[in-house]
């Protein structure tokens, strides 16, 4: 037994080692419930330079989940007045022939202004698919993807959509979601447990989008060229510590504690494709989220939460099945409270 634990943690190790300095590695498939609902998203915000230090940490993975999407067909695409083509359950694989298939061209005017964070149409340009094609990582984590009359296809199937939406990325476009939990405790100290799973309660740290109001993981793009470690660090400061907008001093001493915490062992939840509103047949989301533990409640817990960037609001919630979250979060908090023993 102790052989395998130690064989587990190296293997965990080594794992995370690959994914934050981008290399791929192979890892056999669970299954993952599909979404159930659809909701509105935000496009991209700019690049910013990075403050904070690299960080390392050992993980579990647990893979992307190759389950059809459902929120990618959402009826009305995000942020605009687009209708998709209704694309059913049994249409959705590109094996299925469907030449009667007519998916309306749609890209978001935030997009075809070529922010920085955005690709030229492509005729403009020749980019590289399945590969790092200079500061932009078109590869995906779940395999090659298929290339179509010089663009790339979703590997999840029909959107009803192409073109890229609200994405600035032709093909995957990847982000990173960090996330924060502490145990729920009672005024000494003690866990507290649910009275019905008789499970201790981990709490997480919540943002409000402001675009669409839902609750969710703080979390946001990987800039070009950047390490996921730093996405991850820096995402959870700027949105639910508002490091933005602190004096220098203050930002040091939280970033003193931010540090702390992501040093400490954590694991990888999730890898892979995302099932987000903003999909379309050309350009997907793909994210890698970790999970920072603050076991004794000394570290990040102590920290003042403070909205901003994207964020409307932001506080502990309980991780509860009941609790709607944007995206698959949920799915996400779902495996954290498996992998910690907590209720769900």
């Amino acid at each position: 037994m102790v052989h395998l634990l130690l064989r587990r943690d190296w293997i965990g190790r080594i794992r995370l080692a690959l994914t934050l300095f981008g290399l791929p590695y192979t890892v056999c498939s669970l299954g993952a419930r599909p979404a159930i609902s659809c909701t509105s998203s935000h496009p991209f915000r700019t690049t910013r330079p990075s403050c904070c230090k690299l960080f390392a940490t050992s993980v579990w993975t647990m893979p992307s989940s190759a389950a059809p999407h459902v929120k990618s067909r959402c009826p009305q695409y995000p942020g605009s007045k687009i209708k998709r083509f209704v694309v059913p359950d049994d249409k959705v694989d590109w094996s299925q022939s469907w030449p009667q298939y007519n998916p309306v061209t749609y890209t978001d005017p935030s997009v075809l202004k070529k922010p920085a964070w955005a690709d030229p149409e492509i005729g403009s340009f020749s980019p590289k698919f399945n590969t790092v094609d200079g500061a932009a990582d078109r590869t995906s984590f779940g395999g090659n993807y298929k290339v179509e009359k010089g663009k790339p296809l979703n590997p999840h199937g029909r959107t009803g959509v192409t073109g890229r939406g609200l994405l600035g990325r032709w093909g995957p476009n990847h982000a990173a979601d960090p996330i924060v939990t502490r145990w729920k405790v009672d005024a000494k100290g003690a866990k507290i447990t649910h009275s019905v799973s008789k499970r201790p309660i981990l709490q997480f740290v919540s943002i409000k989008r402001k675009d669409c109001g839902e609750w969710a993981i703080p979390g946001g793009m990987v800039d070009p060229g950047e390490q996921v470690s730093l996405t991850l660090q820096r995402e959870f400061s700027e949105e639910a510590l508002n490091s933005l907008a602190i004096s220098p001093a203050d930002r040091e001493k939280i970033s003193e504690r931010i540090t702390k915490l992501f040093k400490s062992p954590g694991f990888q939840v999730y890898k892979g494709y995302v099932d987000d509103p903003r999909n379309t047949d050309n350009a997907w989301m793909e994210t890698v989220a970790v999970n920072f533990h603050d076991d004794s409640g000394n570290s990040v817990s102590e920290l003042p939460l403070q909205a901003g960037d994207d964020a409307g609001q932001v506080q502990w919630v309980d991780v509860d099945s009941s609790f709607p979250l944007f995206a698959n979060h949920s799915h996400f908090l779902e495996l954290v409270a498996k992998e910690r023993k907590a209720h769900w």
